[in-house]
Formats: C-alpha cells, structure tokens, sequence
C-alpha cells in the first residue's frame, strides 16, 4: 500500500511546487483525501481549540454522552449496531451567519477562539479550491464561484468526542458515509487514531499527525469534476482507549449555488449518461439527509432524475 498523502504546504513557494502540485492531483485523483502540513494555522491557535474543545466535552458533553448513548447503545446487544454512532457531537455555523453566540455551554474564551479558528479555516478551505482549479485546467476562482450562490457558501464545524468504548467491534464511532458538500478541513486528535478511509476495497488508515490538517472531497466536488475527482467513502472505528476530538468543518456551497460539472471537464464525445447531474445544492442536501449511510450513486441518479426541473442560475462572481 503506498504512504497515505502528506502535503507540505510551504513547498508550494519555491522551486518544489511543481512536484507538490503533482502530490495533491494524485491524492484528489486516487485517494479523495490527504494531510496539510505547515497550512499557515498557527501552532498555538491549534493547541487552544484542542483544549478548550477536550475542556468542555468533559464539563459539558461527557455526563450526557454516558446517559443518551453510553448506556443504551450497548444494552443486551449481540450483534453490531447499525442505527446509531458512539459519538457525542455539536454542530457550529460560521457563514451565511454564526451561531456560535447561540450555542449553549460555551464560555467566552472557546467562542473567540472557535471563531478566529472558522476564520483561518475558510481562508484555507478557499486557497485549496484555488489549486484545485489549477490542477484541474480551471480558471483561478471557478469553485468558489461555483460554490457561492446567491449568499456566499455555506460553512459550519462538527466537533465530535469519540470517548472509550467497551465493546468496539458491536459499534463504529461513525459509520461509512461519503460527506454531501464540498471541501472538509479536519482538525484532529494526534494521539487516538480511529479514523479510516476504503481505497481499492481495503479500509486505510488516516494517520494522526500532529498540528495537522486533513482534507477530504465532499460528494459535490465530484460532480463539478464530472468524477475526476471522488468523494470517498470513509469511517470512524471506536475505540477501547482514549477520548478521540474530532473537529471537522464543511465549506459548502449555499443552499441556493446550481451545482454541475465544469464544461471544460466534460469531453464532448461523452454520452450524456456519463454525465452527472444539475441541480440545486439544497436539494441534493435534502435527500442526503435520509440517506447518508448509504451509496452516493443513487443519490446521484436521484438528482438526475429532478434535473430535468432546474434551470441553469447564473455563477454569481464574488
């Protein structure tokens, strides 16, 4: 198996940047994720979001984790649990609009910090789309407008708290899914590992690195790439050690943004059946919503079948 891709982002400034480039299309292209290094988010800022999360889990989260999950998923079970997750989550949104004001139990200090944190995150999320376009032909900006809508995109952070489990092999942390939007920028533990991606039928670990930064495809990356690109299926395995903190943060497009492959990426002599759909981004959110833990395939037949009704908006320029 080769070495899971590691991208040193300050290589991108000199005379490696062609190879580098190289690095981070062979991962879009094979592994549908790979790990930043030196991304431009300071050591420190991590550090602090790591522990004012890991603080209030155990001040906040802990207690309700062992009375909503702990003590029911596992009750008189015998074989693997398929309908729930051993996780304990709260969801931020930064764009269109914060909710971090609103978010209960939070204290002050984890606020500023959460947001200084979303602040440096879509900065990168929007430089990844960037070289994404140029490895992929697409003048600079062609995602992010792609993206926009008529409100800008949509971005939010799941914090996640995968606690100690007793019996792992009955439950995952989190089942396999491919993630609906577009690009994820995982903030996670660098000491309990857990997390895995399937790549040619074998699941693959992704390896924690400290003051690291991973990023995966969403399943909308793959249609605007009319499949150059794939979304990939992957999965958190529980743990009978360790507190895992995962903080994974979604740069969508907004609700409104028609979603469909980039012409330049479409090959004439393509039939139209291998073609991916058009359609509008909230839409495609609303059939995910019953159907994350199955294949993206037919989610994508599905949206075929309403393109029909969707008229082609205009790609508003930011």
């Amino acid at each position: 198996m080769e070495n899971f891709p590691v991208i040193n982002m300050e290589k991108l400034n000199g005379e490696e940047r062609g190879a580098t480039m190289e690095i981070i299309k062979d991962a879009c292209e094979n592994w549908g994720f790979f790990e930043l290094m030196n991304h431009g988010i300071s050591h420190e800022l991590m550090d602090t979001v790591e522990r004012l999360t890991k603080d209030h889990y155990k001040k906040c989260m802990e207690q309700r984790f062992k009375e909503l999950v702990a003590s029911k998923a596992l009750e008189g079970v015998q074989a693997e649990v398929t309908d729930m997750d051993w996780e304990s989550t709260f969801f931020l949104r930064h764009l269109p609009s914060s909710n971090i004001s609103e978010v209960p139990d939070l204290n002050d200090e984890y606020r500023k910090v959460m947001r200084e944190f979303a602040e440096k995150l879509q900065i990168l999320a929007e430089e990844l789309l960037d070289l994404l376009c140029e490895n992929l032909g697409l003048e600079k900006g062609y995602l992010k407008k792609a993206f926009y809508g008529s409100k800008g995109p949509n971005f939010g952070t799941k914090v996640s708290n995968y606690p100690p489990c007793p019996n792992p092999e009955l439950i995952k942390g989190l089942r396999a899914h491919t993630d609906a939007g577009g690009i994820i920028l995982l903030f996670q533990d660098d000491k309990v590992s857990g997390l895995q991606l399937l790549k040619d039928g074998k699941w693959v670990d992704v390896p924690p690195m400290r003051h690291s930064i991973v990023i995966n495809l969403g399943d909308q990356l793959e249609v605007i790439t009319n499949g150059k690109y794939k979304s990939v299926l992957h999965r958190v395995i529980a743990q009978t050690d360790g507190n895992r903190m995962s903080l994974a943060s979604f740069y969508n497009p907004g609700s409104d943004a028609v979603i469909y492959p980039a012409p330049e990426l479409v090959e004439k002599e393509v039939p139209k059946d291998q073609v991916y759909p058009k359609f509008v981004f909230d839409d495609y959110m609303k059939l995910y919503a019953g159907l994350k833990f199955q294949a993206k395939e037919p989610r994508f037949e599905a949206m075929k079948a309403v393109e029909a009704s969707v008229s082609l908006g205009p790609i508003a320029t930011a």
